[in-house]
């Protein structure tokens, strides 16, 4: 139940403290004196003062940005000698597909050059590099690379800002829940090893328009997401699942509308006049074999462990890794499995989960039985876990677990080129780490659906405060399937009222 009165509920400047809400900062705070007091004045309430509490997460993001960025400095300049990109911990596709790409020699993304990310991120990689490389032209003293790495640290830093700023506006009431993300080592390493805040900020922006009831412009943001990375499309699954619960399709099918037809817009000039090139994103991730860290990685990894030395010498998992185009089907097969579960979960459960932990759950099951996971991928599931389950304690040890995962893997890159720096066994138990604290997450947030009571989130608001439209009654048929699964013993409304026997 709620440990809030209906009246403080309805007091959207009441921001709860972490201290006195989450049991692991409760803790920490001890050593400091404990939580703030019934009649402390908390940050932000005294009028005309400057910080308040977005500010300061706002300003805790931004120098979260600046710290990575200083820590892909030593890989700025392109001059990866001696394996520093490894050493330092500095890699960035970023720069170094500057020069994979041919945007230094002025080529223009799928009209010259087949890019193998999906439309709208090549869309920026041109819109900031073909330009660079005009001014490189006539300014041959500046390294194109370097100009090119910091423009788009600009723009992703910028996004990354922008994805705070709509954790803040879906949790006002719980603004701290917002440090998390700002002051995550997951971005302080992986910001802008990738592109992958372009679709993170433009999904974030979908999600805060549907909160806001405009399913039609959440659709478009989600629909650029989606256009960026593929993953903002998930988002669209549970939606649907929880507009079918709360009889509000009509809204879901105006965001599902204008996603495909934001999707099918900016895709359409590469598609009709480049269709190789628009094709190579697709073809690429159906002939990738196995990638580091994944799930079947490290079966393929006990596979030479357990079938070693019997006949034929190969197990499951290597026979998979031998038959991509059969493990690109029993990857969909368990994403789908999956999904399946989660729908069920969606319509059984006591009360009408968030969509924040439905999300969450998507794309932390599409990751988990994916063959690929690479290291920026981890900032899908950031803003998500946030909205989700804020709580720091769990969050933590899934944090170190990416960071023991982050150098393990950089080890494994140093020792590719022939001279191993750690045993294989240890970066498969890094992967394996990993790949068990997501799990543990997403245990932990099926279980507060299940349990609603344990949901840190409603104790501060009536409903789901990213539910827009969905926060309606359920529809009838819900009580009904409860029923069957005998999960709701309470009457049909066509029942007569049972009379209990007087109590004496």
């Amino acid at each position: 139940m709620s440990t809030q009165s209906p009246e403080d509920i309805d007091r959207p400047d009441e921001p709860s403290a972490t201290a006195t809400s989450d049991g692991f900062v409760r803790g920490l705070s001890q050593a400091i004196g404990g939580p703030l007091g019934s009649h402390a004045v908390r940050p932000g309430a005294r009028p005309g003062r400057f910080w308040t509490a977005s500010r300061i997460i706002l300003a805790l993001t931004c120098l979260t940005l600046a710290f990575s960025w200083v820590q892909k400095s030593p890989c700025q300049s392109g001059d990866w000698q001696q394996n520093i990109q490894y050493t330092r911990f500095c890699y960035t596709d970023v720069l170094a597909l500057y020069y994979a790409e041919g945007l230094n020699e002025g080529k223009v993304p799928y009209v010259d050059h087949q890019v193998e990310y999906p439309v709208v991120t090549g869309y920026l990689m041109g819109a900031l590099g073909l330009p660079v490389h005009a001014y490189g032209e006539s300014h041959p003293d500046i390294n194109q690379g370097r100009w090119f790495y910091n423009a788009n640290a600009l723009v992703l830093s910028a996004l990354a800002v922008v994805t705070a700023a709509v954790i803040l506006a879906l949790r006002r009431r719980r603004p701290w829940d917002a440090a998390i993300f700002a002051v995550s080592p997951i971005i302080f390493f992986t910001a802008t090893v990738n592109w992958d805040f372009l679709a993170i900020g433009l999904a974030a922006i979908g999600l805060y328009l549907w909160a806001k009831e405009r399913p039609a412009w959440a659709g478009v943001f989600l629909g650029l997401g989606a256009a960026a990375k593929l993953w903002p499309l998930f988002i669209i699954g549970p939606l649907f699942l929880l507009a079918m619960r709360s009889k509000t399709l009509r809204a879901w099918c105006w965001a599902a509308a204008t996603t495909a037809f934001t999707w099918a817009v900016v895709n359409f000039p590469v598609f009709w006049w480049y269709r190789e090139s628009w094709l190579r994103f697709f073809r690429l991730n159906e002939e990738r074999p196995i990638d580091w860290g994944t799930f079947w990685y490290v079966g393929r990894y006990l596979d030479g462990k357990w079938f070693a030395g019997t006949p034929g010498d190969q197990g499951p998992f290597q026979w998979l890794s031998n038959n991509v185009p059969t493990l690109n089907y029993v990857s969909y097969a368990l994403f789908a499995l999956a999904c399946a579960g989660i729908a069920v979960l969606a319509w059984l459960a006591p009360r009408r989960p968030r969509l924040a932990q439905l999300a969450f759950l998507v794309v932390a099951a599409f990751l988990l039985t994916s063959k690929v996971w690479s290291q920026q991928y981890v900032l899908w599931l950031l803003p998500l876990i946030v909205l989700a389950r804020p709580k720091w304690g769990a969050i933590i040890a899934w944090t170190v677990a990416e960071f023991a995962y982050f150098t393990a893997f950089y080890a494994e890159l140093l020792g590719a080129g022939g001279k191993p720096v750690i045993p294989e066994g240890t970066f498969v138990l890094a992967s394996a780490l990993r790949l068990i604290t997501v799990a543990i997450l997403c245990g932990l947030v099926i279980r507060e659906i299940w349990k609603p009571d344990l949901d840190v989130v409603r104790q501060n608001y009536t409903d789901d405060p990213d539910g827009g439209l969905l926060n309606r009654p359920d529809a009838p048929w819900i009580a009904g399937l409860r029923r069957r699964f005998r999960l709701d013993r309470s009457p049909a409304p066509t029942d007569p009222p049972t009379l209990e026997p007087a109590k004496v």
